[in-house]
């Protein structure tokens, strides 16, 4: 009897692209002011002990790179043993943070600090220690891939690290709860910046549309963007699920993530007491109704949900980018504790910008037209 070989893991290795991107794009924002000047005090600047650092920045730095150390030993399995996944998952780790470091030497905004390529090392091996302490219970006895065909309906690896990074884009403060996909903002400050141009983008929608938004408009479209933007999210969830997975659960599973999400990084960011600032009326009102059409659409077909969930996507980016900015919330980004969450700030406006345009494009993509998993368990049982 031959032994089955085990499988790569797919969503391992899409996440651990993930990741690596969200790394790079929180080591080198704001991506702006590059200066190659006085390279003679490079080696001096990265081996140069920092004379001003904090618990909370070196701590962070440790938890960061814990995930990374996870998926590169998840990654490299099943080609390399758990002890040479470790040693080189460590390794790159190292090469990952001396590199990124590097980079910021030539970025006036970012510090090259000795202090972050050790504690981002000593994170990547504490998660290489814990990817191979877990390696046994997830994937080599095949808990996770059981669990896959009990629950999927088809292998959609791509869709669950979208759906998993829909909780992480809720970092970023938003104008709205769920309310991702500000594009025109972003675009606008580019004008100002590269272009010297000082545009509004949607001013200048709104006016050449002929709209104009009272404050009941207002609040109804903040209700319209919360209730889509978390149905058409919940949604992609429901539509991967077959008969028996607990859907009830893990859709209130992945709600409850990306509103703890949402609570804790206000307290970073802001002040305690604002964890749940962006609770108002609107989106108190936009997650009622979406709880509803959660309920009713949860009994559509599976093709069905999909489509819904791109068009609801569709609509909540649309009006995020019509809508212009509630002037209450500009003035509270202001108190916004920028310097410890420096690392994270670009990263998280990146993934809250980026997102729903990746959810879009996976959804509009047909899916696989293999088989339903518990399809293919029944016929391999014949």
């Amino acid at each position: 009897m031959t032994q089955k070989i085990p499988s790569p893991s797919s969503f391992s290795r899409a996440s651990l692209v993930a990741y690596s991107i969200l790394i790079v794009y929180a080591s080198w924002y704001p991506f702006s002011g590059w200066q190659f000047e006085n390279l003679a005090a490079f080696f001096d600047q990265l081996f140069q002990w920092p004379k001003y650092w904090g618990w909370f920045d070196a701590s962070v730095n440790v938890v960061g790179y814990i995930p990374f150390g996870v998926l590169l030993v998840f990654a490299l399995y099943p080609h390399l043993s758990r002890k040479w996944s470790v040693l080189l998952a460590s390794l790159a780790g190292c090469a990952t943070s001396l590199l990124m470091e590097s980079v910021q030497f030539f970025l006036p905004s970012r510090v090259t600090s000795s202090l972050d390529v050790l504690t981002n090392t000593a994170g990547c091996m504490l998660g290489a220690h814990l990817g191979a302490f877990l390696l046994p219970w997830i994937l080599e006895n095949g808990s996770l891939e059981a669990l896959k065909k009990r629950w999927l309906r088809h292998e959609a690896p791509r869709e669950i690290l979208v759906l998993s990074l829909w909780p992480l884009a809720q970092i970023f403060p938003q104008d709205f709860l769920f309310g991702l996909g500000q594009i025109f903002p972003v675009i606008s400050l580019w004008c100002e910046e590269y272009l010297g141009l000082s545009i509004d983008l949607n001013a200048v929608l709104l006016h050449g549309l002929g709209l104009e938004l009272s404050a009941e408009k207002y609040l109804l479209s903040e209700t319209l963007v919360t209730a889509c933007g978390c149905t058409g999210a919940i949604l992609i969830c429901l539509s991967l699920l077959n008969r028996h997975a607990p859907q009830f659960v893990l859709a209130c599973a992945t709600l409850v993530a990306a509103l703890t999400a949402k609570a804790l990084a206000n307290a970073l960011m802001f002040q305690p007491e604002d964890a749940f600032s962006w609770l108002t009326p609107g989106a108190q009102g936009g997650l009622v109704i979406s709880i509803i059409m959660l309920y009713g659409f949860s009994f559509a077909p599976k093709q069905t949900q999909r489509r819904l969930a791109l068009l609801l996507l569709t609509i909540s980016l649309l009006l995020v980018n019509l809508i212009p900015s509630n002037p209450y919330f500009l003035n509270t980004l202001q108190t916004m504790m920028q310097g410890k969450m420096l690392n994270f700030y670009g990263a998280a406006q990146f993934l809250s910008v980026t997102w729903p345009f990746v959810a879009i494009w996976y959804l509009w993509v047909k899916p696989s037209s293999s088989p339903p998993v518990e399809f293919r368990v029944k016929q391999g049982q014949n």
